[in-house]
Formats: C-alpha cells, structure tokens, sequence
C-alpha cells in the first residue's frame, strides 16, 4: 500500500506533538532539578558558614530573644532573629518576583 505526503504527515502529525510535549515536560523537570540543587548548596554553604561562627554577633541575641538556662538544661528561641530575617526574606523575594 503506497501512502502520499499528506497520508504520511498525518499519520505522523500525532508522534510529533508527542514527543514535542515530552520534550517540553522533560526540560521543565530538568530546570526544577537544576533549581534544587543550587538552593540545596546554598542552604549547605550558609549552614556551613554559620556553624563555623562566621556569622554576626548580633544574630541570635538580639532583645525579644527567649533564653532560660538553668543547671542542667537550656531553652533557647530567638524569636525576633527569626522575625527579622522573615522580613529580610520576604523583602528580597518580592524584589526578585518583579
């Protein structure tokens, strides 16, 4: 059976779209991955340089902090650090979304 150009462009019409959505659902998973790798580092070097007391010395004793010690145990939340780098987080973000 003899097909001509138009049978056989139809009938590879639906093969194409296919694979172009494939392509397209595979490039988006690539960039998602590629996105959590580079958040992941960074979360990985900022935990990094904060463990090794690079950080400020303000950063977790600023008043508003809640710290109770007592002889054989401690409690600390630094509630308003946490306040004040939500903000910080929130600000930069918004600039980015722009």
């Amino acid at each position: 059976m003899q097909f001509d150009s138009s049978a056989r462009q139809s009938l590879a019409l639906p093969f194409v779209t296919c694979r172009r959505r494939f392509v397209e659902e595979n490039w988006l998973v690539h960039e998602i991955g590629k996105f959590l790798v580079i958040l992941g580092a960074v979360i990985v070097l900022l935990g990094l340089m904060l463990w090794s007391g690079f950080a400020p010395k303000w950063l977790g004793h600023l008043p508003g902090d809640i710290r109770i010690e007592r002889e054989h145990s401690a409690f600390y939340f630094p509630i308003v650090t946490c306040i004040i780098i939500s903000i910080l987080l929130s600000l930069i973000l918004s600039i980015f979304r722009r």
